[in-house]
């Protein structure tokens, strides 16, 4: 639950506004499906225990679209071919009022609710005992479970239009709802929109950002409207001034979108869904949507900063970062440990355990591996390639950081510091979100990063964040961030990429498979499938590693391996290793062991699938119809066969007679990655330093114009990417 929207656990009386908009569809009609949706919101919180009292608009519209129908049905020829409908509002109200109370009267009724009318002007509220008696009554109602229905009716209202009359009680169905939240002592008031809350500025806008804490102190003079409701009297200003009366009276609002089917619900659960309104929430300190923008922005300037040193500072920054961990190591092993303790208190499983534990000689693992970073060429503003346009026009494409990253990983602390170290060898602002169960680990690593950052970059280069209801404000951020990495669980990583329009690196699934060819020296492929399967299980690289990413590996075995005995073999090694075997359709029955549900079946990190293949052929077209293009190897002693499948597996990384667990950013020389990438853009397979650069072109002329291109005579010649001395 987010910590602003604790106060629904005290939640009994609701008010629930429905704007227009969501009533009815852009021609008028009735919404039909979104008002369904929402009665069955309604029903389920009404038998929950919740006493709900319902404002609607939408009359009006309704109205509308039905009498012009009238309107057009009744007119003569020479009235169509002036078509001019000037409908009164007030008919339209009249007309349309029964057209939506018969409505939501047949679906509460098909839901087993009964629901109440109340038309009611603002006249009527001045009248004391009037609200007295609509007190009682809606208390008697509601005391039945019944659902009171309220709407502004409009079709007898004098008041002509909202807001001219100042001394007015209230002017529409918004300032309705927050003025029966104040009358009926409710304990929340939402208010559906056709949007998803309140916007800084008109939701059409690239610009604008949903606002979750609404700050009067800060909003009120800084948020553009947009126009009114197209077809009710209010809107968006409408909604925020009854939101905000409601809130300072002491009744929390939230003005959230009511085309969502469960939105009213996850404002019930403390969901940061919508726009909050509360009458304490200028002094909260912490308001998201202000601080990982904050961070993000602060980030891209300090690696400007970065970028502008020269490398040898840069070099240096790496190498008191690999000297501080060091000296720090004791301060980062009592912290992880109590990490380790805690999550085996949880109960969480022995894989995640494992790859949270930094184990002795990690960190001077860390520490040698930014060192060799270091040592590396230094990659950003290097000169790929150099073109003479033409006589004097030199055109130089060059190396540039990408500018500010967004590493969402789980488990492993050890990740944060390859990530840190990677960002700055490659000039990137760094934002990063680490799992909870690291949350110590990760806090002390990230000090310890920071504090060997010079104070003219600034500690800012790199931000840490701790909560994971920022997650979803940080991926709305894409003018601001310019990649997201996930490094966690198939759920996680398929989550970020439907939330985003920022790029996303990195793979949901890490399926490997191991092709034993039938030529396959016995040693050698025993040596590999168990590399592949023990050295690591809980890796990304391992043959049968399952447990983060939700995906099951497999052993493809040629079929003539049942003859030579290689096969009993393999299965054998596996099992005394504590391998849990499993079985394709074609290995279960030969082998008489369990047959697998299926390829993309998730079992714990100790398991493995063994399936039977005709040939090579056979083994590649399986690795594309079950695998995930992360990585796999062939064990052959044929060449031909050999070449065949490093040809043709469309995969990140394909090896032949190796070990998948090769497939690691150090062990391929990069120093370090930043993970491991399936895509087909940008960069594949383990993601180093060049994976965090793009380009840029730099064009140097003395006064050359194009003018048509008159007098330009092109060479487009290649140079060489140094000037010679």
């Amino acid at each position: 639950m987010d910590p602003s929207r604790a106060f629904v656990t005290n939640v009994k009386r609701l008010i629930v506004k429905v704007g227009t908009a969501v009533v009815t569809r852009g021609d008028g009609r009735l919404a039909v499906g979104r008002l369904g949706a929402l009665c069955e919101q309604l029903k389920e919180l009404n038998s929950q225990g919740y006493e709900i009292v319902l404002v609607t608009s939408g009359a009006v519209g309704i109205g509308l679209q039905r009498l012009r129908y009238r309107k057009l049905v009744n007119s003569s020829l020479a009235e169509l071919q002036n078509a001019q409908f000037e409908l009164d509002g007030k008919a339209c109200a009249a007309v349309g009022q029964s057209s939506l109370m018969a409505l939501y009267d047949t679906l509460f009724s098909q839901l087993d609710v009964t629901s109440s009318q109340y038309l009611v002007t603002d006249t009527e509220f001045r009248d004391t005992s009037f609200r007295k008696q609509l007190s009682e009554t809606v208390k008697s109602l509601l005391s039945l479970k019944v659902i009171p229905i309220f709407n502004e009716n409009d079709a007898v209202s004098t008041r002509r239009a909202p807001y001219e009359d100042s001394s007015g009680i209230f002017w529409d169905n918004d300032s309705l709802a927050g003025l029966l939240a104040m009358e009926l002592k409710a304990d929340l008031l939402v208010m559906l929109s056709d949007v998803e809350g309140l916007y800084s500025g008109p939701p059409s806008d690239p610009n604008s950002k949903l606002i979750h804490t609404y700050i009067k102190e800060k909003h009120q003079c800084e948020i553009t409207f947009g126009d009114k409701s197209r077809l009710g009297r209010g809107g968006m200003t409408a909604k925020v001034n009854a939101a905000v009366c409601a809130a300072y009276a002491g009744i929390p609002s939230v003005i959230t979108s009511g085309y969502a089917t469960d939105s009213i619900i996850k404002v019930l659960q403390g969901k940061c869904v919508g726009t909050l309104f509360h009458r304490d929430a200028h002094l909260w300190t912490l308001v998201k949507e202000l601080g990982v923008r904050e961070m993000a922005v602060t980030a891209r300037k300090c690696s400007r900063q970065l970028q502008a040193m020269n490398s040898e500072d840069r070099r240096k920054i790496l190498l008191d970062i690999a000297d501080a961990l060091e000296a720090n190591e004791s301060l980062i092993k009592i912290e992880n440990e109590a990490d380790v303790t805690a999550a085996q208190n949880d109960g969480y499983e022995k894989s995640l355990i494992s790859r949270l534990s930094l184990k002795p000689g990690k960190i001077s693992s860390l520490a040698k591996s930014i060192r060799v970073l270091a040592d590396m060429e230094d990659p950003i503003a290097q000169v790929l390639k150099r073109t003479e346009l033409a006589d004097g026009l030199i055109l130089e494409k060059t190396s540039s950081p990408l500018g500010v990253l967004l590493v969402i990983f789980e488990s492993r602390p050890d990740a944060l510091v390859q990530i840190a170290s990677l960002a700055i060898r490659s000039g990137n602002g760094l934002l990063l979100k680490g799992g909870k169960e690291a949350k110590r680990s990760n806090a002390i690593l990230h000090k310890v990063i920071t504090s060997a950052i010079p104070e003219n970059i600034g500690e800012k280069l790199i931000g840490l964040v701790t909560s994971r209801e920022d997650i979803p404000d940080l991926l709305k951020l894409d003018d601001v961030i310019d990649l997201v990495i996930p490094r966690g669980s198939n759920k996680l990583i398929t989550q970020i990429k439907n939330s985003t329009k920022i790029p996303v690196l990195g793979h949901a699934d890490g399926i490997c498979h191991v092709y034993v060819d039938k030529s396959a020296k016995v040693d050698m492929a025993k040596q590999i499938v168990r590399d592949a399967k023990i050295d690591y299980p809980a890796a990304c690289n391992a043959m049968v590693y399952s447990v983060p990413i939700g995906s099951q590996e497999t052993l493809l075995l040629h079929k003539d391996l049942s003859s030579n005995g290689l096969l009993n073999e393999l299965v054998s090694d596996l099992q005394h290793e504590g391998v849990t075997v499993y079985g394709g359709p074609r290995a279960s029955s030969l082998l008489n062991i369990p047959e697998t549900h299926s390829f993309h079946h998730e079992y714990s990190s100790m398991a493995c699938t063994i399936e039977i293949v005709d040939d090579v052929q056979a083994a590649i077209n399986h690795i594309h119809q079950h695998g995930s293009s992360h990585t796999d190897c062939i064990i052959t002693e044929n060449h031909e066969v050999a070449e065949t499948f490093l040809h043709g597996v469309d995969s990140a990384a394909v090896f032949h007679n190796a070990s998948t667990r090769f497939c690691d950013g150090a062990r391929f020389g990069l120093g370090a990655e930043v993970g491991i990438s399936t895509s087909r853009i940008h960069a594949r397979g383990p993601v180093g330093v060049e994976g965090l650069l793009t380009n840029r072109w730099i064009l140097r002329g003395s006064g050359q114009v194009v003018n048509g291109d008159k007098g330009v005579i092109y060479t487009h010649k290649d140079l060489p990417l140094q000037t010679p001395l």
